[in-house]
């Protein structure tokens, strides 16, 4: 079962999962996951969606009956969000995760993997990070995070539900949301870019984050589920490329792929403005612990990724 199976990372997983002759559930309430995202899989007789709220714990343990896995990827992201309204974050990403574990619990479900963040090394300096540093949580969105890993820790330490949390690192890639006052970074910046209009970078561009590729994030949902190591589960993974690109390379990668089917995009100025509240300078993830104990190989650098989304976003939302 993937809960936010219609959002942009759930859907990629839905699809993946499908393809592997798995039997799939999507639970989503499409407050930001989006129907054209898996309608595809409608006819699909292995595929079952459940219109539900995680915030409903009825509707998680519907979900979770007889399901043996559980990819936990509902969330409400987005930092500035958080800080906006930490209320509806909240109760999202604590309690609706909360109810999960309940569910997962009562349904003895063989594996529970859930969207952990690297939002979770907060104020920590260290470069790069490694999984057992973190520091104090710049936003109400990584204090939500925090207390996901902190409960299923609890999880399993009080009821054995085994689990296992993928700190994810910037994902970009196909189906990810374009539009509205949250859209991350890469598809806001590719939309811009398609329309010769100069995209905003906070700060100077200075700034640098391992932007990881979905398919990267498929890879290690599929290793954690998978692994049958009794010491690679019940713990936290960096969720990552290994590697960290500047805002300003990133735009610039971005022109590059995109002139190849529109050429005047290679002109387009860039605008710098200031940076977030609540934003880190750098993330840096170090995936020794992923490649050593779920043998976790990224398949996609960052420019590899960036070349097919591109190619993704002009042959769809052109």
């Amino acid at each position: 079962m993937v809960t936010g199976g219609a959002g942009f990372i759930g859907s990629n997983l839905c699809e993946h999962l499908l393809e592997h002759d798995n039997k799939v559930i999507c639970l989503d309430n499409f407050s930001t996951g989006r129907t054209q995202n898996i309608q595809h899989l409608f006819g699909n007789p292995n595929f079952k969606l459940i219109v539900g709220d995680i915030r409903n714990l009825a509707d998680c343990h519907k979900a979770a009956a007889g399901v043996d896995y559980i990819l936990h990827e509902a969330a409400l992201g987005s930092v500035p969000r958080s800080i906006n309204d930490p209320i509806m974050s909240n109760d999202v990403n604590v309690s609706g995760f909360l109810n999960m574990l309940v569910a997962a619990r009562d349904a003895k479900v063989k594996k529970f993997v859930y969207a952990a963040s690297s939002s979770t090394y907060g104020d920590s300096e260290t470069l790069p990070k490694e999984e057992e540093t973190i520091g104090r949580p710049l936003s109400p969105y990584a204090v939500t995070k925090y207390i996901n890993e902190l409960y299923a820790d609890i999880f399993y330490r009080t009821y054995g539900l085994n689990t296992i949390g993928l700190r994810y690192f910037n994902v970009f890639g196909r189906k990810q949301d374009t539009n509205g006052a949250y859209a991350a970074v890469i598809p806001k910046f590719v939309m811009k870019l398609m329309q010769h209009e100069s995209p905003l970078i906070n700060g100077d561009g200075s700034y640098s984050r391992d932007f990881t590729y979905i398919d990267n994030v498929i890879q290690m949902n599929v290793l954690a589920i998978l692994t049958e190591n009794p010491e690679a589960v019940n713990t936290v993974y960096n969720t990552a490329c290994g590697d960290r690109t500047t805002l300003k390379e990133l735009v610039n990668y971005l022109k590059f792929f995109l002139s190849k089917y529109d050429s005047k995009i290679a002109n387009v100025q860039l605008v710098y403005g200031p940076n977030r509240i609540g934003d880190i300078p750098h993330s840096l993830a170090n995936i020794d612990k992923a490649k050593l104990l779920l043998g976790y190989d990224p398949q996609f650098s960052v420019q590899q990724g960036l070349s097919e989304a591109v190619k993704w976003y002009w042959e769809n939302l052109k």
